[in-house]
């Protein structure tokens, strides 16, 4: 697979329709260099994947926005609240954050996932874009509201702001245990609404997707989501959840990426 592969990518109607200042693209797993479990677009760092092709893999997703090689900027992802904001790309030297916004143009940021809510926001007056990873850690602790916040900082206006959520598991494939349903309850009664009964025991049902939509509209942006699913779609998405199913030893992961025009 040649570095300069572009891989195909989902489009959000709302981004793509505010002009061609901004590009973007929810990427699948497909179009890349990796083999075996991680077949084929794997951009994940922390995977045990050969490290050389998750490098092809990442190389061609800058292609795919007409960069080069160098000019993608994720941060070191580990369920948090925190949110960097790019003014470069950082190469080695990640920020462990779950948010990354910026206002440098030709420089392509993104958030990588594998069940989890990746959520890409615009605001094309202001010149100001952002990615979050929002799991149920991330989402409840506030990363969406920050990366909001984060944009404002750099001149966007809230209203102005469209919000966007990715592939991500679906409540039909995302069972939990009691101890889980009872952080969202202790947190907000109102929460009771994105669980249902699984028929296990004690378990339910959870719509992230659902949570983190409720989380957007409450922050006051302009939210969508694609409504894909992770882990339904073996062929096109890598997803945690299935890998442990599985008992696979590890896992892929896509990225969603949004990039203003230079």
């Amino acid at each position: 697979m040649s570095s300069h592969s572009i891989p195909a990518a989902m489009m959000c109607p709302a981004i793509s329709g505010i002009g061609s200042t901004i590009q973007h693209g929810f990427f699948s797993r497909n179009g890349g260099a990796s083999g075996g479990i991680y077949a084929s677009l794997n951009v994940g760092l922390g995977s045990k994947d050969d490290l050389q092709k998750v490098a092809i893999n990442r190389a061609n997703i800058c292609t795919s926005f007409g960069v080069d090689s160098g000019q993608l900027a994720t941060v070191s992802q580990v369920h948090s609240a925190d949110v960097a904001v790019a003014r470069s790309a950082w190469g080695d030297e990640r920020p462990r954050a779950d948010g990354v916004v910026t206002k440098t143009a030709g420089l392509v940021i993104g958030i990588l996932t594998a069940d989890c809510g990746p959520v890409l926001f615009a605001d094309v007056k202001a010149g100001v874009i952002g990615a979050a990873h929002a799991g149920w850690q991330g989402a409840m602790g506030g990363i969406l509201e920050n990366t909001i916040s984060a944009m404002e900082e750099l001149g966007a206006t809230r209203e102005n702001i469209i919000a966007t959520l990715g592939p991500s598991i679906s409540q039909a494939n995302y069972e939990v245990g009691p101890e889980y349903i009872a952080k969202f309850l202790d947190a907000d009664a109102e929460n009771q609404r994105h669980f249902v009964p699984s028929g296990k025991e004690g378990h339910h049902l959870f719509d992230l997707p659902g949570y983190v939509a409720d989380r957007l509209a409450k922050a006051g942006v302009q939210a969508s989501a694609l409504g894909i699913c992770t882990y339904a779609e073996a062929d096109k998405f890598y997803s945690y959840r299935r890998s442990v199913h599985q008992n696979e030893a590890d896992y892929g992961r896509q990225i969603s990426a949004i990039m203003l025009s230079a």
